[in-house]
């Protein structure tokens, strides 16, 4: 691999710079591909934006970036796309530093900003060195999320398809499923949960595994995903019409394969999760779905009893298992529900009795 430094102007970079949802964003005359397939979006907040601005009107220096340079002469970003981002943007009029444009600006300073020297590596050689390369400078800055370094081993069109679905600002995903998914989109969280979803149908350990097929498939666009995740989230507005805000970031998909064929009253259902909502035992509300749907009481995480309780009902039993009728020591003893939660009994004294470890765990598995 060869390696060169360049110093290159702002003047040259902003030329013809360009965001697109559909084109791409480009720079350098057109001839740089900022944000290449495994590139994330711009993420940069108002103030990282700002401080690129004054780090360049101040002449102090930037960190280096890396550009690689393509067969046919022309270049793709490898690392500094947030900041070349923020300057095209001011320079092109697109945000304002405080009160002031890059229109409003001295011509001194304009002309400050337009002859800056970036410091800029340039790469050549095949892919699997431009990778290695990518995956050492992207240990500084804004690291990198698993999902974003996914994508720069599987890009393709699959993928491209896949992140205009899922990874754009105000994508279909967003505007249909924000409410139910977590993360952001362009930090490609909602793609990472369809991908492990649908890699989870397929009976697949791992998502880089439905991503390798779609690559080595040359499949053309993201429908199957897609569909799957409609299919998905039409299932669960069926079964729980009732919003609440508890429900995001659910592995809905997950829950989808595993109970979505089910024949489940929607109206019954949601009397359970009010009376849940309401009971003092259950600690994790969020757990309520998958409790509903499997009936494992783990989801819960129901109140335990607490030092004040056991001690008072082991007194009360004067360290008899209440099962075996042997004596142990406290340390030696669960607490039990006399009446069973499912069954009504609370997580109260009056419902504590203490049973020795394997009573406890005979119990358990009845």
């Amino acid at each position: 691999m060869e390696i060169l430094m360049h110093e290159i102007t702002v003047r040259e970079v902003a030329a013809g710079f360009m965001d697109d949802p559909e084109r791409g964003c480009r720079g350098y005359g057109g001839k740089l591909n900022i944000r290449p397939a495994f590139q994330r979006e711009f993420v940069y907040n108002s103030n990282q934006r700002d401080e690129v601005i004054k780090t360049v009107l101040q002449e102090f220096p930037l960190n280096v970036m890396y550009w690689v340079r393509s067969d046919d002469g022309t270049f793709e970003m490898l690392d500094g796309q947030q900041r070349t981002i923020s300057i095209c943007q001011y320079v092109s009029g697109n945000f304002s530093l405080g009160y002031q444009s890059f229109g409003s600006l001295t011509d001194t300073d304009r002309e400050k900003i337009l002859n800056y020297k970036l410091m800029i590596y340039i790469c050549e050689g095949n892919d699997k060195e431009k990778l290695d390369w990518f995956k050492i400078i992207n240990t500084a800055g804004e690291k990198l999320t698993d999902q974003e370094a996914r994508n720069a081993i599987y890009a393709c069109e699959w993928l491209t398809d896949a992140k205009k679905r899922f990874s754009k600002n105000n994508c279909p995903a967003y505007n249909l499923y924000k409410d139910y998914l977590k993360g952001s989109p362009i930090r490609q969280d909602y793609l990472e949960a369809a991908l492990k979803w649908i890699a989870n149908r397929d009976g697949l350990d791992k998502l880089e595994s439905y991503m390798d097929a779609q690559k080595q498939n040359r499949t053309a666009d993201a429908s199957d995903l897609w569909e799957y995740i409609q299919t998905v989230f039409a299932w669960v507005k069926k079964t729980f019409p009732h919003y609440r805000p508890i429900m995001k970031g659910l592995d809905w998909g997950i829950l989808y394969n595993k109970y979505g064929e089910n024949m489940l009253d929607a109206e019954k259902l949601e009397k359970k999760i009010s009376r849940l909502i309401l009971d003092d035992d259950v600690t994790n509300n969020r757990g309520i779905y998958e409790y509903l749907l499997s009936g494992e009481e783990k989801y819960l995480n129901l109140r335990a009893f607490s030092k004040a309780m056991k001690l008072a009902a082991y007194e009360r039993q004067a360290g008899i298992c209440v099962k075996c009728k042997k004596h142990f020591e406290l340390d030696e003893m669960h607490a039990d529900h006399i009446t069973p939660w499912s069954k009504g009994g609370k997580t109260t004294a009056e419902n504590c009795q203490m049973l020795c470890a394997d009573c406890n765990r005979r119990k358990s598995d009845i």
